[in-house]
């Protein structure tokens, strides 16, 4: 596998090209690397005309066989890591070693997703009557996938959507849409004809999917703003949907934490991939008991870091994706600097990257932009407390509500402040963890339905009832 073969888009069973292109910029050094076919209308046409004929053999295959081929494509993405994770550094920032990890994760969630037993449940069983709820198959899934974690996040929708007995239409993100065509041929070496198409293509291209009749389904991953235009869009086919959203992480630390230990945990949480994660740390309550060396603990943090093309083996931090996220990354930092105090770490490469240094922001107050605003950035602003139900209320002061965490020695305590965080996961001295076993998604504006588990992958699939008068 090449990083420099041209690239295709995979419709049905088919390695083809299209009259548009697209041009790939790398982030580290602001210059386009590549190019890659754009889809349109008639294409988009042609793949979901593939997925709905190759939707009754593939429905019929039964769960086992199709788990099965499911693990002959993990193994064929694992064994291509090296080539793809050089890849999606070129194109997404992210340090080489980060993108390993994001190829075997994917990996690894989509054997973990097959081992979940969907069975039908008997809900009555007696003399007079018999009903059982079942489960079926929607059809054909579109999944539209950003620009943050590419690999990761088309590869868990794809095994909810194929584990299911639904075949897939996947539409990366127009800046990175690389490896995820890669990845193409790669299924097109496992699945039947059909069964999974990937078409690159701009933002337009996402819109004739969500409005497209013959797709069923409808799994984004991205920002609010666009998260209410896909579900508005989805309301004229009525088809389901899972939105995975945007995020305002809260991190409330408590007292009697290890300030060094915690430091280096929040640092990375905040600043891994960039900060460009839905569930990065993006606020961090600290008790005015432990506040000034927890600071000074993540701005030590902050000037450990090495800024630079993720190729590099040294680098610990890459880019900011694309120009549009970095100004607005940019702009957020300037705001809070007429307001806050800005201790930065690392030293920014010359050059025309897009690179922004790791910044610990104090003296902020809950309206300031870097507090209120998911930054996707790393930029994070640390906070003062002293009565946890003010760190609570705080917390929850928001319209996101993904996730969350608390840090304390004391689990219980630690507990109940995490129960009543508005999220969807409050994590206790951890954050950023997801499991194949373990439903996530988010509460208010940062999303709707979950991935992973039995909850997640029934999203793909049809409740029915049969019921049997004896």
């Amino acid at each position: 596998m090449s990083e420099t073969s041209p690239f295709s888009l995979l419709i049905g069973g088919k390695l083809v090209s299209a009259a548009a292109t697209l041009d790939v910029v790398n982030p580290a050094t602001g210059l386009t690397f590549a190019r890659c076919p754009a889809a349109g209308a008639a294409e988009l046409d042609a793949a979901v005309g593939a997925a709905r004929a190759a939707f009754p053999a593939w429905r019929a295959l039964g769960f086992a066989a199709r788990a099965a081929l499911i693990a002959k494509f993990a193994d064929l993405l694992s064994a291509q890591a090296e080539p793809l994770s050089r890849l999606l550094t070129m194109e997404q920032g992210k340090p080489v070693g980060q993108s390993k990890d994001e190829i075997a994760r994917g990996a690894t969630l989509s054997v973990g997703m097959t081992k979940i037993v969907i069975a039908p449940e008997v809900i009555l069983d007696n003399a007079e009557r018999y009903v059982e709820l079942r489960y079926q198959p929607l059809g054909v899934a579109g999944i539209i996938t950003p620009w943050n974690a590419p690999v990761n996040l088309a590869i868990g929708p794809l095994t909810s959507a194929l584990y299911t007995g639904n075949c897939a239409i996947i539409k990366p993100s127009p800046f990175t849409p690389l490896t995820t065509l890669r990845i193409g041929e790669l299924l097109n070496q496992v699945f039947p004809p059909g069964v999974v198409n990937v078409l690159a293509g701009d933002d337009a291209l996402g819109a004739l999917m969500t409005a497209h009749p013959g797709i069923d389904k409808i799994s984004f991953t991205g920002s609010v703003a666009t998260g209410k235009k896909v579900m508005a869009s989805c309301a004229g086919t009525l088809k389901r949907v899972t939105l995975e959203l945007g995020g305002n992480d809260a991190a409330i630390v408590l007292a009697d934490v290890d300030v060094n230990d915690v430091a280096k945990k929040l640092f990375f949480a905040a600043t891994v991939n960039g900060g460009q994660v839905c569930m990065a740390v993006k606020r961090i309550y600290a008790h005015e008991r432990i506040y000034d060396a927890l600071c000074a603990a993540l701005v030590a943090e902050a000037r450990k870091a090495r800024l630079g093309d993720g190729l590099d083996p040294a680098t610990t931090l890459g880019p900011i994706q694309n120009r549009r996220q970095y100004e607005r990354v940019c702009e957020l930092k300037a705001d809070a600097a007429r307001h806050g105090h800005l201790e930065e770490g690392g030293a920014v490469p010359a050059g025309a990257g897009y690179f922004v240094a790791p910044t610990v922001v104090t003296g902020l107050a809950e309206t300031d932009r870097l507090v209120a605003e998911e930054q996707f950035g790393p930029v994070f602003p640390v906070m003062k407390f002293t009565d946890v139900d003010d760190a609570i209320q705080r917390a929850n002061n928001t319209r996101f509500g993904l996730s969350g965490s608390v840090w304390s020695r004391d689990l219980a305590q630690a507990q109940a402040i995490a129960a009543q965080l508005q999220v969807g996961t409050a994590w206790v001295n951890q954050h950023r963890l997801t499991m194949a076993n373990v439903p996530f998604g988010g509460a208010k504006e940062s999303g709707i339905g979950r991935t992973y588990a039995h909850m997640g992958l029934t999203a793909y699939m049809e409740p029915q009832v049969i019921s049997v008068l004896k």
